[in-house]
Parts: C-alpha cells; structure tokens; sequence
C-alpha cells in the first residue's frame, strides 16, 4: 500500500460524499445508506435511469460534481475496468468493486484482474467480487444487501474474506460492538494487513476481528499486527482452510508435523492474536474484549444462584487455565454473616435463591468477595424468554448489583447465559451500555476471557521483547541433500556439540573406529540416504574391529538391496554419546510463505508417532523457544521424571539458539535442517543425527 493509497483508503473508511454506479445493486446500496443515516451527497451513476432512490442519476462519471470520496461499483467486468480508469484520473478516494468474474475465475479472470490493477492506479480499492464496507459510527454502509448489527460510539473493526460470512455477522444476534465491516473480496490491492494497519489507528477501533482463508504477505501482517499490539487493540482471527502444506520439503519428519495450520498457529502465538474454532466464539471473544476489555490476569470472581452453574464455571476455568480463587478466611467470615445458612462459601458462590432479587441482600455480598482482589468477575445469568417477564425485575435488580460491585473494584466483568439464547436483546444492549459483557453461553464466555487473558499477557511479553522481523521468504530455488558428515561438520563450526568421529573408507573404518575407542556407531555416508535407519546404513554399539568390518559387509548388502545408486565407500564412525535425558527432534525449514519456522518435538522413533510438536517462527526470541518446549507433552522429562535427572535446559537453549541463528545467517543457505535425535543431557546436548537441505 503506497502512502497515496493509504490517504485514499482513510478518504473510504470515512467519505464526505458517496458515488454509486450501477442499477438494481446501486439502488440497494442507496437504501442502506439511507437506513444507516449517511447525511452527505449522494451521486448515482447511471445513463439509463432518472433515479435510483430519492436521488437524480447522472449519466456518466464525467457528470459528478466534483471526485468522490467512496464509490460502489456494480457494473460488469469492462466497464468496471473503464469506470476505474476515469475515477482514478479525476481524483477518487476509493471504490469498493462488487463486480466479479476476475482472479477467482481462472486465467481469463486474472487476465482482466491484471488489466484492473492498471486501471485502478492509487485508488483504494476493496475487492473486486466482494460485499464492501460498512461504518458505524459515521454511517456508512457501502453495502449490496440489507445489514444488520449496531455501534454504542466504539467497537470491533471486522474485515473477512468471505462476503456472505460477513453480512452473516452484522446479522448475529448477539449485540457486538460494531464500528466497521470490510469484506475484502479478492484482495487485488488492498489486503488483510492493510486494512489492519489503517484500523488500528481509528480511535473508534477498541479490537479487530479477522476471517482468514489464506494471507498473501506474512510478512506485512506481521508489521500491521505489531502494530495493532501496540495500539492496545486486540485480534481475534477465526482462521478456515486446514490444507496441509504442499511442499518438496518431503525428506524429513517436520511436514506431517508442522503443515500450514501449525505456521498459522505460530504465527499468532507469535503477535498475541487469538484464534478461535467458531464463528460464535468469534463473535463472543470480540465482544468481551470490546465491553469488557483486557484482565490484567487469570484470577475471576463467579457468582451464581444456582449450585450447577457455579460447578460449570469451576470445570471450564481448570480447563482453560483460569484461576477461581477461593476466599480468604477474613473474606469468608464475612460472607458466612451475609449470606444464608444454605449457601456454602466459595467461589463460584452460589448466593442461593432466598436473597435472589434483593439488591440490600445481594450487592453487599458481591462487593464483599469482590474486594478481596481478582481480575475479572463473571454471573451466571439466564433471563427469561419474551411473555415471561414477571420475574425479570428480579434478575435486573441482581445484574444491577452485579455491575455496582465489579465497577467499584474497576474490573472487567461479564454476565454470562448458561444456554446461548437466554439473554435478550434488551438485556444485552442494557448491559453493553454499562459496560458489563453480555455473554451467551457458559462455553464461549470462559474461553473469551481465557483468550482475552491470554492475549494480555502475550502483548506483555511481546511489548518487553519484541521479535525482530520475520525472515523474508526466498524465491523458489532447488536444493541438495548434504551427507551427514558434511553437514555434522558445518553445525559443529556454529557451536553445536556432535559426536566424536572419523570418516575413512570400508577398509579403514575399523582401524579408525579402534582410534576413536569403542563402542562406537557406524553410518555410510551418502546424500542419497536421507533415513538410513530404513536402509540399513546405520548400527550401533559395535564393540570391536570385528564387528566394524562385519557391520560394514551387512551395511553394504542392506543398502544395495534397498538403493543401489546410494551405495557408497564412505563410512562415518561415532563414538557412542551416553544415554541422555530425553531425546527431542529439532527442525527448521524454510516455508515460501512463513520463511524460516523452526518445529520442536518428541524426538527418536517416537517422532510421527506421538505428534507431540511445537512450531516458532524465527527469528525468536530464547523466551518464545522455552515456552514451545514448557508446551511439550514430553517436557515432563525434561525436568527429571521420577527421580530421574532433570536436562540442562540452559544448555538446550543455547542449541536451539545456535541452530536459529545458523539457519537464519543468508551465506548458509539453509533450505531444511533437521535433528532427530537430539540427545538432551544434564550437562549438554548433542546432535546425533542430521538431515540437511542447501540452496
């Protein structure tokens, strides 16, 4: 996005006036103007109607007044290239292009897509082949069809790749916060991270919600995403397409473990965005963070007035990581005085139906467990259905307590329905007015503020240690398989331990092997021997010339019947390395995509068997590659499992952080490297064996 670009995009967001060209599509955009409250000038264009809506047409582009901030453009492919050749002459801010038939099409369409490109110059353009932009707060609805959806002055800034997903949200029923809605469509010239970068900055903006099939620069997300981080402006990205990478990286373990959903996964780990499984969570996980905003951690208050919803609230919380934190005994003798004789004292606290309703009873009860110190306060609250109202006074007076005792101790704080439906759209616009989240569904709401929790503390770490930028991805290049001494030798020259060895012919190594003290391992060497446990070039714990000279006669049948181009007369000798800790499988590849992604994992034969993998886009930080591995299911060995050793993580770290800075250093043209196993002692770690791709 050039800085012209930039300008007429902001020109969009926000129009002084509006141009829409096209017919029937036009006149439903009028009408949305019209129904949201866009007060500016309109101009339709259209040579064959006096009208569209209560305005006069002009019959060409020629015709307008003066350049349009905003133009909705629904005319067919030609002419739509046309219509942007001339707004871009006069001077146009941008155009939402509604018309289709371009890349999505096949090679005709990207034909016609290149020639829009061309035509469209600095114009801001979104799409083309989407629904187009709606604002809020100065109402603005650049939209083909009847929205939905509302904004109290502030909100979330949605943009989605799909356009039918989009009207979709604005038609939820579920009062989020809403101050834009982008479908982006295509994405010819505006994308994703550029509509992230121009959000973030409206003040209006409190999060952003992304709908994400695919991103075409990583790189320029990432600066746009940092960016948003550093706004205080949460991301939630509901990611779909689970494809797994198609790639010629096909030699090592590291593509069944770490596909594009895994980089996906990194990559927001990595800016602190939360991804969420639903569209419903979606939504829900905004509009905590929108009205009730970011936890300053883990610790929540829940009250209920029933015993079963404090008990789900207790499960999701373990789940999640969130902490109920029982009361104090000063605390509790105070609730003990308050409460009666039925209710047990906890927390979730089931405040009991006798003082239901009773806001003399009931607000000194949750002041009381709330000011003993907690980050976010939640109610289980399930109103009741239209035509049944007799007892909603009742709930209201105890939400109304509710929202006096969390505002006193400023804490976000929700009201949560245990079944999604059961909160009205008056209860929940009341409720996003005073600032408490109207939450549906016990489910979604523990793990928006799990996710919201989470993210507080990603922007923490990633604010005291930003990374540095991503490693740009490199043109496609083919690359060769180095042999393991070959590539042993240029590991051990950037500080990573490997084994003792000799390299000799079959007629040497048994001398060479007796030099280097038994027991040793025996390998050929070849390039063509990516897994050599598979073709039988690799034994262990030979004893003995004997059984060197023996081993290399067997490895020697054993490799022809599995290769023959593979055989070799080379032969790699190893002193056995004591048995370690834990054995780790360490990768790093390079993603055309992603650039360089660094994948940890149960290490040995146990490798694709447990799928036990984290995956962390580099460079990293020594902090991001302690909290991959602390996420291992095999990290419990790592700290000395009953009773036996713990590694040196100290140690293991240094590794990971020598084998980071190799891959990333461009003169080692590092394509893929992989370690499996990596020996993890209580002193060091050593490379065992390795797999290594150049360009």
């Amino acid at each position: 996005m050039t800085p012209k670009t930039r300008t007429h995009l902001e020109r969009l967001l926000k129009p002084r006036h509006v141009a829409v060209i096209g017919g029937r599509d036009a006149e439903t955009v009028a009408a949305e103007c019209k129904r949201i409250g866009f007060t500016g000038p309109f101009w339709p264009v259209n040579p064959k109607r006096t009208h569209i809506g209560d305005h006069a047409c002009f019959a060409s582009i020629d015709e307008l007044p003066q350049a349009p901030d905003a133009v909705f453009l629904a005319v067919p492919k030609l002419a739509a290239i046309e219509a942007l050749q001339k707004l871009n002459a006069m001077g146009a801010g941008g155009v939402v292009c509604y018309t289709a038939g371009f890349g999505e099409t096949g090679a005709e369409g990207a034909e016609a897509e290149a020639l829009l490109i061309q035509a469209a110059g600095d114009l801001a353009l979104v799409g083309p082949n989407c629904y187009g932009l709606i604002n809020y707060v100065n109402k603005v609805a650049l939209w083909p069809f009847a929205h939905g959806g509302s904004c109290p002055g502030r909100g979330a800034a949605i943009i989605t790749q799909s356009g039918m997903l989009s009207s979709d949200f604005t038609m939820s029923q579920r009062s989020v916060p809403l101050a834009y809605m982008v479908s982006a469509g295509n994405q010819t010239l505006l994308r994703l991270e550029d509509f992230v970068d121009v959000l973030a900055d409206q003040p209006e903006v409190s999060a952003i919600g992304l709908h994400i099939e695919g991103l075409k620069d990583v790189q320029a997300f990432e600066r746009a995403a940092l960016k948003s981080l550093s706004l205080g402006k949460p991301i939630v990205a509901l990611k779909t397409g689970s494809s797994k990478l198609g790639s010629s990286l096909t030699v090592s373990h590291t593509g069944s473990l770490s596909g594009t959903e895994e980089l996906y996964d990194a990559l927001f780990d990595r800016l602190g965005i939360i991804r969420v499984n639903s569209p419903a969570q979606f939504l829900e996980t905004i509009k905590f963070l929108c009205v009730a905003g970011v936890p300053k951690g883990p610790r929540l208050a829940g009250l209920t007035c029933s015993g079963g919803g404090a008990t789900m609230l207790a499960d999701y919380a373990e789940q999640l990581d969130l902490r109920f934190t029982p009361p104090s005994a000063h605390t509790a003798a105070g609730l003990r005085a308050q409460l009666p004789q039925t209710a047990t004292v906890s927390n979730p606290l089931d405040y009991t139906t006798p003082i239901w309703g009773i806001p003399e009873k009931t607000k000194p009860v949750f002041e009381t467990l709330f000011a003993q110190g907690h980050d976010a306060a939640v109610i289980v609250q399930d109103y009741p259905a239209p035509g049944l109202d007799a007892s909603k006074p009742y709930y209201r007076n105890d939400t109304l307590s509710f929202i006096a005792a969390a505002k006193s101790q400023d804490m976000p704080a929700a009201v949560c329905s245990t079944i999604s439906e059961n909160l009205d759209e008056e209860t929940r616009d009341f409720l996003v007015a005073h600032g408490v989240a109207p939450m549906q569904g016990i489910d979604a709401c523990m793990t928006a503020i799990a996710g919201a929790v989470w993210h507080g503390a990603r922007r923490a770490e990633i604010t005291a240690n930003t990374p540095a930028a991503l490693v740009a991805p490199l043109p496609a290049v083919s690359g060769h398989l180095m042999d393991e001494d070959a590539a042993k030798k240029l590991l051990a020259s950037s500080g990573i331990a490997v084994p003792r060895s000799l390299t000799g012919s079959g007629s040497e190594i048994s001398g060479l092997a007796q030099k280097l003290g038994f027991p040793v391992a025996l390998k050929m060497v070849s390039a063509r021997l990516p897994h050599k446990t598979e073709a039988g070039a690799v034994k262990l714990g030979l004893r003995s010339s004997d059984e060197v000279t023996a081993a290399v006669q067997r490895m020697r049948a054993d490799v022809t019947a599995f290769n023959a181009s593979a055989l070799t007369d080379v032969f790699l000798a190893e002193a056995m390395v004591a048995s370690p800790v834990a054995e780790l499988m360490v990768s790093i590849r390079r993603d055309p995509q992603f650039g360089l992604a660094m994948t940890l994992a149960a290490g040995g034969i146990l490798v694709e068997l447990l799928e036990d993998a984290r995956t962390v886009l580099l460079p990293a930080a020594r902090s991001d590659m302690e909290r991959a591995l602390s996420r291992l299911k095999m990290s419990r060995l790592l700290d000395g499992y009953r009773g036996r050793p713990a590694a040196n993580r100290q140690a293991l770290l240094d590794t990971l952080e020598r084998l980071a800075t190799f891959a990333v250093e461009p003169k080692n043209r590092v394509i893929e490297v992989e370690i499996n196993p990596l020996f993890v002692g209580s002193d060091a770690s050593c490379a065992v064996d390795v797999l290594m791709q150049i360009g």
